[in-house]
C-alpha cells in the first residue's frame, strides 16, 4: 500500500513542473512563437515565482510530517519525508536555474552585481546551499556512515534553510507581505512545536533526586 502511495505522492509533486511545462509549450510544442503564452505576459517571472513558492512549500511540508505523524498517530508518514525534502531541493535548483539561465543568460558579472545589490538573492542562495548537504546525505548509506545522531544533527540545517526561504520571500515582495507572513506563521508554529517537544523531553530526562529518609529522633538520655 505504501509503495502505491509513494508513486501517487511522487506524481503529485511533479504537478507544479507539469503545469509550468504545459503553460510554457502549450498545445503547440513545435511552434516556438507560441512558447510561454500560457504563463502570462511575463513567463520568466511566472516560472521564477512558481518554483520559488513550491521550494518553500515543500520545505514546510517536510517539517510538518514529524508533528503530523505524531499528532495523527500515522507513523508511516515518515516514509514520505525524504522524497518531499528532495523535491524541495529539486524545485530550489529549478528556481536558481531560471534566474541564472532564463533571466541572466549566465552573465556572471550581472549576477554578482545583483547579489551585491539585492540582499534577498543572497539569503535565498544561502538557503539553497544549506539544502545541498541534506540532499547529498539523504540516502540510507549516508545515515550508516554518519551515524544516527550526527545525521540528525546535520539535517537540522533544514530549519535554517526554511528560515532563509521565508526571509527571501519577505524581502522579495516588499509591499504585499501577506503571503510570506503566512508562510512565516506556519514555519513559526512548526519550530515552536519542536521547541516544546524538546523541552518536554528534557524535563522527562532530568535526573530524579532520591527521596531523603527522615533521620530518627533520638530522645535525650538514650
Amino acid at each position: 500500500m505504501i509503495r502505491y502511495l509513494k508513486v501517487a505522492v511522487f506524481l503529485a509533486c511533479l504537478g507544479p513542473l507539469a503545469y509550468l511545462l504545459y503553460g510554457f509549450f502549450g498545445r503547440a510544442p513545435f511552434d516556438m512563437t507560441s512558447w510561454g503564452q500560457g504563463l502570462g505576459a511575463n513567463p520568466i517571472e511566472k516560472i521564477t515565482h512558481t518554483t520559488g513558492d513550491w521550494t518553500l512549500w515543500f520545505l514546510l511540508i517536510t517539517l510538518a510530517i514529524t508533528p503530523a505523524r505524531k499528532l495523527l498517530r500515522l507513523p508511516s508518514l515518515i516514509k514520505f519525508r525524504r522524497m518531499i525534502g528532495l523535491f524541495a531541493f529539486f524545485y530550489g535548483c529549478l528556481h536558481l536555474l531560471t534566474y541564472v539561465w532564463l533571466d541572466k543568460f549566465f552573465n556572471i558579472h550581472e549576477m554578482l552585481a545583483d547579489i551585491a545589490k539585492r540582499k534577498f538573492i543572497t539569503i535565498g542562495l544561502t538557503g539553497l546551499m544549506l539544502m545541498v548537504p541534506l540532499a547529498i546525505t539523504s540516502t540510507t548509506g549516508w545515515i550508516r556512515r554518519l551515524g544516527g545522531k550526527r545525521w540528525q544533527a546535520l539535517h537540522r540545517l533544514v530549519y535554517f534553510s526554511a528560515i532563509c526561504g521565508v526571509i527571501h520571500f519577505l524581502w522579495l515582495v516588499k509591499a504585499d507581505i501577506r503571503e510570506p507572513v503566512k508562510d512565516g506563521v506556519v514555519l513559526g508554529a512548526l519550530l515552536l512545536y519542536r521547541v516544546v517537544m524538546w523541552a518536554i523531553g528534557a524535563y522527562k530526562r532530568r535526573p530524579q533526586l532520591a527521596p531523603v529518609a527522615p533521620r530518627p529522633i533520638v530522645e535525650e538520655g538514650q
